[in-house]
């Protein structure tokens, strides 16, 4: 039997010795715990993958400016039919029988001129067409276009190329600074996460001391009653703070657990890693103007940015509607060579001139003022995005300076609250010794022990205020006040 259970009891020994040696310690100050927010939590991948989305829609809208060579064709087109053909003979038309099959190949060089609207197009064709129905020898016919050169030019029209022109520059420079205020998110997120930690730790600290100074005091007590020093009711009263802290304990291990389980996610560690975290002790000695930071945040706060695209978006909206309420026209033109034969080398042989023009309008005469209706609304629209705009830039503003007035408030505050701490830690050990003597109350002791643990977490709360302003500022201006540069990355790096 004892041998049985020495066979299962060194295998569990063994697996929970692994368990042991695989959990790894990381301690890691709050620098830290910033710099691999950025590099790898999963809320700056999502920051990256959305900017590289950005970009390659940016690349789209510049490759509608650069020629395309673009080859079509339609082989084989085979049909078996009666078509309608008109006979000089009798001045009538008449149903024949075809069988046609052809072979059409295109090769087109296209360029688009954004300011105009204008397409022009270098056109190369080559058409196989076999009559199978023709009483002819050889039913084949090379019909060639060698070149061909054709435009198209809009007239009165919606040029949707202009409008992009403006549109799209500025909405990648607002995905760029979206890019940097992203990652000052993933900042005041760290900031968050951080201290959420921070403080877990400290109130498990906290926990545990006052666990061993009420254990202390409680045996304490319990002499002193048994020599009658003391009363039953301040006897049972250091019980209840026994008591009452073998409870925050329990609870400060679960709410560290917890905690540490939220960065560890943050950060993206796995469960076999345990964060230890080092307090800032000191903090940047800066303080802000208003009038820096509301001329940095306009000139590069995506949200500004963007307030702008929603005005350009409009006009362009009210332009739409403007051109297709009234007359519209469309001009084609093409001039090139052409030529046909049975063979295919003569086909490209003394080729004969062709040239088209054509000019389509469009005029809406009856539409029951639907144009007239779209364009009104499109400038009311647009008018509601004038006031939209206006007043969020005054409230973009007004919580600025308030944000400014925080952030300069915070350095002074966490002083007090450092010094609030260490003033509330020495009365409390003087107050302890006072108590062991006999001189004061229990009720001054507890008062003095809340008072030691309120201040400490005030102190490591203050230091998170701080932080969170601070970023918050950054992510606001998009500059490093501390070097006094503005903020940037590497964007090619973060499309490999």
């Amino acid at each position: 039997m004892k041998k049985l259970l020495i066979f299962y009891i060194i295998p569990v020994l063994f697996i929970s010795a692994n368990k042991i040696c695989a959990q790894e310690v990381k301690k890691l100050t709050f620098e830290e715990v910033i710099q691999i927010s950025e590099e790898q939590s999963p809320q700056a991948l999502m920051a990256k993958h959305r900017y590289r989305s950005s970009y390659w829609q940016f690349r789209s809208y510049q490759a509608q400016f650069r020629p395309s060579l673009t080859l079509t064709g339609t082989t084989p087109d085979y049909s078996i039919a009666y078509d309608k053909q008109y006979s000089y003979i009798d001045s009538a038309y008449h149903y024949v029988s075809s069988n046609t099959m052809s072979n059409l190949g295109s090769l087109a060089l296209t360029q688009s001129i954004g300011l105009t609207g204008t397409t022009i197009a270098l056109q190369s064709d080559l058409t196989l067409f076999n009559d199978f129905a023709a009483n002819a020898r050889d039913p084949r016919k090379y019909i060639t276009s060698p070149i061909s050169i054709g435009i198209t030019q809009p007239i009165r029209k919606y040029n949707t190329l202009k409008w992009q022109k403006k549109t799209e520059p500025l909405r990648f420079n607002a995905a760029k600074k979206t890019f940097l205020s992203n990652i000052e998110g993933v900042h005041s997120n760290a900031v968050q996460n951080f201290f959420s930690l921070a403080l877990a730790q400290i109130n498990k600290q906290i926990s545990e001391m006052n666990y061993s100074n009420a254990d202390t005091l409680y045996r304490i007590a319990k002499g002193r009653y048994q020599l009658g020093t003391i009363a039953e009711d301040e006897l049972l009263q250091m019980q209840l703070s026994w008591l009452n802290a073998e409870t925050a304990r329990k609870q400060a291990v679960m709410n560290l657990r917890d905690r540490q389980i939220r960065l560890r996610s943050f950060l993206g560690y796995n469960e076999n890693v345990t964060l230890e975290l080092i307090l800032p002790i000191n903090i940047p000695d800066l303080q802000v103007s208003e009038s820096e930071v509301l001329d940095l945040a306009m000139a590069n706060n995506p949200d500004i940015l963007n307030q702008q695209l929603s005005l350009l978006n409009a006009q362009s909206s009210v332009a739409q509607a403007k051109a297709s309420k009234g007359l519209t026209a469309s001009l084609t033109a093409s001039l090139g060579l052409r030529q046909q034969n049975t063979d295919f080398i003569p086909a490209y042989q003394k080729p004969s001139q062709q040239q088209r023009v054509r000019v389509g309008f469009t005029l809406p005469i009856l539409d029951w003022g639907l144009g007239r209706g779209r364009y009104k609304m499109a400038q009311s629209n647009l008018e509601l995005t004038q006031v939209t705009v206006n007043q969020a830039y005054l409230d973009f503003q007004q919580n600025l300076f308030l944000d400014v007035a925080q952030f300069n408030l915070q350095k002074s505050q966490v002083e007090i609250a450092a010094k609030s701490d260490t003033v509330a830690m020495k009365r409390y050990e003087v107050t302890k010794q006072r108590f062991l003597i006999g001189k004061i109350a229990v009720l001054d002791l507890n008062d003095a022990d809340s008072r030691k643990d309120q201040n400490k977490r005030a102190y490591v709360m203050s230091l998170q205020d701080y932080w969170n302003y601070f970023y918050n500022l950054r992510s606001l201006t998009l500059f490093d006040f501390i070097n006094r540069i503005p903020l940037e990355t590497d964007y090619d790096k973060l499309l490999q």
